[in-house]
């Protein structure tokens, strides 16, 4: 039975041969999105985000991020559906809820389980949801539920349930052993109808085919159609296989085809009548050939759920794929001959049949190999109605699908007719060795001669209008090969000096009847009166000076071109030129060796590192896609990430435009913040470019890039607006879309920061005042004290000052008392001088009345001795001297008679004279007695004023003015 299968397998993939161009697939495992390898259903939202009940929850797409969403149970989830209401409905095992945003735009799930009377919720899995109107219906194996206004209500099965669904807005139910049921009147009936289904075999899809019919699969038992009067299988040589292939899901993809997902075989496109276009299976790219799901999005693109892992199939692309082997190579050349596809890659020649189809990447057919052609295909050309294969082992005439040799000289890059009348007599080629000639006779290429002393390889050769040869080669130059007037060649070299920018990367092409050389600093033309290449007014205009590897003119009069590993074309089909580049190829093209084919707007090849690509230039151009972005995601960063924006403004199929309202205030703490975006055009995302800026804080927007996220650090307070657009290769841009947020001002910034501020300034301006007074009482205190101190130093210095008077009053009274005292002495010394000569002349005199005789001398002699000794006049000396002394020494008799009452004369006489200090000879000559008898004096006088011997009886009188002056 197995081998059975087998051979109806390969024998069916013989019969029904696949497209020879098959857009691209792209393959997420589990890996990438990060979630379980079962994926059951898939739905689309309005904004074209796609949603996939996977094994773990609920998966999100948003083009470029992968988000899981999980249930409450944590179950599986089988099902999914985008009601009217925008809710995004689950069905898992034993759960029914929805997810919807909350007031910051993430997916919050709502279960429905409460809703369900207590004795229905065991009811397994959920396997289908349907919308139909208002009202939401969930199909287990054994019970449908019905959601209306908030109400669940519950329909057992007949039997078991198999399918539900909405068609044609009715809506159908099957069970296994009943057949289709309808719901009418709020009931499920049969449909009426002679019911042809086998029994115990699930539907698994019904699709409007046309107005009056439904297509329906079965799992086991293939197609079926039906109609209003008939159910009936469908009449199909292919129907025996479905039925082996086992159909598990399928969609539709336009009024022609429909797209079957299988267990076995992977994806079918197939007619009405059930033939099939295209098929995609792990040798198309598929991960694996078990579809549980598919789904066409809204952009004509098909989602596959696969038991393991996600393929997403860009069948709605105008460029696909061609492999003309399963060992690959690399793609160098490609013609239409005699309705054939030649294609030529790095090991053979490969050739197939095409049909009369517009987009001939839609041809069926299988390649096979061109007889003598292995090794490295370098070019075909038509030439004189015969097919030329330029090839690493020689030059080939391909004949019956038979490469005939014509040379077998190594290495023939080229063929160039010479002239442009048909059968050109003769054929330049450019080989390893030079440049050889071919003449055309008798439906025969024979090759005649070569250009000698010429041995550059030639790989690029253009003929200009004077049938000058013009030759390239990317390392050593540009030649110029003019026939002279002896029919032989001569080169000449062109380089630097003659106007081009270097020697290298220099590649001649005859484009519009002109000569041009792409260089790697444009395309230049030759400028014949001056003998020198000059950069091309025309191209520098549209493509500046960028390097240029590559041109070829289309039939359109449109220009081909390769900038580095990058496709573009000059559009010249519109009012303006304008270029457009084709990004999907970017980095795809064979380097070195690119190559283009454009057969017509509707076929275009292009030589690729692996076969070849075909692209539909027109269905390419009219491919409109509504550009729009959306802000995913905004997270506010501190020491850990926290989701502000989960990309939900509003319900999931409404507009996402921000509500005024719901502007997050946020504090300042979280002034990093984190915003990724993306465009929901997944076939489109190496198209596309992003520009954003932060109102507020940017001045300009960005430039154009791939980046989808952006990170804004240290923000200020204030409010900003994130705003972010998308454009495409052709220039156009989406609206933006906007993110507004208010940043709270740090706390020292706040309101109630600057009331505190206010409040601290008024406290703060009150205890300056205070203590500004209190500076001022002590600044006053502290001046009086200080007028007080400069009043008491002022004091001080006035009494240092009247001391230093009286100090100097004193010094000069002192000077004045020893002035005084010294005249006293003098005075006290003339009166003992002058006693003593009185004494002398009344000694004199008595001597002298002793000698005289006469009595009257005698007599007056003695009248002169009693003159001389008048006590009297000695007591009025002695008393004016008195007198004299204590007004100099401030009454010191006067106060020594009061303090001793008891003294003499003599030893008032004898203290005065030691206070004036005077010696005891000069005391005892006042006193008229000896000097030991003045020392008797001072001892008697010691002890009447009671002192002692140690006592200096100087500083004992000084001692006794002194305490006498205290006294008063």
């Amino acid at each position: 039975m197995r081998l059975l299968f087998v051979f109806i397998f390969i024998s069916l993939k013989t019969y029904s041969q696949n497209t020879i161009g098959l857009p691209n697939v792209i393959n997420f495992n589990k890996q990438a999105y990060k979630a379980g390898l079962q994926n059951w259903d898939i739905k689309q939202d309005k904004n074209g985000i796609v949603y996939l009940a996977n094994n773990e929850g609920l998966l999100r797409f948003d083009g470029i991020n992968w988000n899981l969403y999980s249930l409450t149970n944590k179950t599986i989830v089988r099902s999914v559906e985008i009601g009217k209401d925008s809710k995004v409905y689950v069905g898992g095992q034993d759960e029914i809820g929805f997810f919807e945003p909350d007031l910051n735009g993430r997916l919050r799930y709502h279960s429905l389980i409460e809703l369900i009377p207590i004795k229905d919720r065991s009811f397994g899995d959920i396997w289908d949801i349907t919308a139909n109107d208002n009202d939401i219906f969930f199909r287990s194996s054994f019970k449908i539920f019905k959601f209306s206004n908030g109400i669940m209500s519950v329909y057992n099965a007949p039997s078991e349930w198999t399918y539900l669904v909405a068609c044609n807005k009715i809506l159908y139910a099957h069970d296994f052993k009943k057949g289709l049921f309808v719901f009418e009147n709020n009931i499920w009936k049969p449909i009426g109808l002679q019911n042809n289904l086998p029994t115990n075999d699930p539907v698994t899809s019904m699709i409007q085919a046309n107005k009056d019919s439904i297509l329906i699969t079965t799992l086991k038992n293939g197609i079926y159609y039906l109609t209003n009067s008939n159910l009936s299988k469908l009449k199909s040589s292919n129907n025996s296989f479905f039925e082996k292939e086992r159909i598990y899901s399928a969609t539709k993809i336009n009024d022609e085809w429909l797209a079957l997902g299988t267990n076995n075989a992977g994806v079918f496109i197939i007619d009405h009548h059930g033939e099939i276009v295209q098929s995609f299976s792990i040798n198309e790219g598929l991960q694996n050939n078990n579809v549980l799901s598919i789904f066409l999005d809204r952009e004509k693109n098909l989602w596959l759920g696969l038991d393991n892992g996600i393929d997403f199939i860009l069948y709605n692309n105008a460029i696909k794929h061609i492999y003309p082997s399963s060992q690959g190579g690399a793609g160098y050349a490609a013609i239409i001959y005699r309705n054939k596809l030649f294609i030529g890659t790095s090991g053979n020649l490969f050739s197939t049949d095409l049909q009369n189809v517009k987009d001939l990447s839609f041809s069926k057919g299988a390649f096979s190999k061109v007889t003598n052609t292995a090794g490295q295909t370098w070019k075909l050309v038509e030439v004189n109605d015969q097919l030329l294969l330029g090839h690493h082992e020689g030059a080939f005439s391909v004949k019956e699908n038979i490469a005939v040799p014509l040379s077998t000289n190594t290495g023939f890059w080229n063929f160039i007719p010479m002239s442009a009348v048909f059968p050109s007599a003769k054929t330049v080629s450019g080989n390893y060795q030079g440049i050889s000639f071919w003449n055309y006779s008798n439906s025969t290429f024979s090759l005649t001669d070569t250009i000698q002393n010429f041995n550059e390889s030639s790989r690029f050769i253009a003929i200009d209008r004077f049938d000058n040869i013009w030759m390239s080669h990317p390392y050593h130059g540009v030649y110029k090969l003019q026939l002279s007037n002896n029919g032989k060649y001569s080169s000449l070299f062109y380089s630097k000096k003659n106007g081009l920018p270097s020697i290298l990367n220099n590649h001649v092409y005859q484009i519009k009847n002109e000569l041009v050389v792409a260089t790697e600093k444009g395309v230049f033309t030759y400028n014949y009166s001056t003998d020198l290449f000059e950069p091309s007014t025309f191209y520098k205009k549209i493509l500046g000076d960028q390097s240029i590897r590559y041109l070829k003119e289309d039939k359109a009069g449109n220009i081909w071109f390769i900038h580095e590993k990058k496709l573009g074309v000059i559009d010249m089909s519109g009012n303006q030129i304008k270029v457009i580049y084709i990004p999907e190829l970017n980095n795809e093209v064979l380097s070195g060796f690119e190559f283009i084919y454009p057969v017509d707007e509707f076929n275009i090849f292009v030589g690729g590192e692996n076969g070849f690509f075909h692209i539909n230039y027109d269905k390419y151009k009219k491919n409109k896609y509504d550009l729009n972005v959306q802000i995913r995601s905004v997270r506010i960063v501190n020491k850990r990430d926290s989701l502000l924006f989960g990309g939900y403004h509003s319900k999931v199929n409404e507009a996402q435009l921000q509500n005024k309202e719901n502007i997050p205030s946020i504090a300042y703490k979280w002034n990093n913040i984190h915003f990724e975006f993306s465009s929901p055009l997944l076939s489109q995302q190496k198209n596309l470019e992003y520009s954003y800026k932060l109102k507020g804080f940017d001045q300009n927007w960005s430039e154009w890039s791939k980046k989808t996220e952006k990170e804004y650090t240290n923000l200020p307070k204030g409010t900003f607006s994130f705003k972010v657009k998308v454009r495409n290769n052709f220039g156009n841009e989406s609206i933006t879309d906007s993110y507004t947020f208010k940043l709270l001002p740090p706390w020292y910034q706040s309101n109630w920061a600057y009331f505190s501020y206010i409040i601290l300034l008024i406290t703060g301006f009150y205890f300056f005042y205070r203590q500004q007074q209190k500076k001022f009482s002590w600044q006053k205190r502290k001046f009086e004290e200080d007028q007080k101190y400069l009043l008491y130093m002022h004091e001080l210095e006035m009494g240092k000052t009247e001391k230093e008077l009286i100090a100097l009053r004193n010094e000069k009274l002192q000077s004045e008392v020893e002035y005084k005292n010294s005249e006293l002495a003098i005075g006290a010394m003339h009166l003992v001088q002058r006693g003593e000569l009185l004494r002398r002349i009344k000694s004199e005199l008595n001597n002298i009345i002793k000698n005289v005789k006469d009595s009257d001398a005698v007599n007056e002699l003695k009248r002169m001795i009693k003159v001389l000794s008048n006590d009297e006049k000695l007591d009025e000396d002695w008393e004016h001297f008195a007198a004299h002394f204590d007004k100099v020494h401030s009454d010191f008799i006067v106060k020594l008679k009061d303090e001793y009452p008891g003294m003499t004369a003599n030893e008032l006489k004898l203290c005065t004279y030691l206070r004036m200090n005077l010696s005891t000879k000069e005391i005892a000559q006042l006193l008229n007695i000896s000097v030991r008898g003045v020392e008797i004096s001072r001892y008697r006088l010691r002890k009447k004023l009671g002192i002692n011997t140690e006592t200096n009886l100087f500083d004992f009188l000084i001692n006794i003015q002194t305490k006498n002056a205290d006294l008063h």
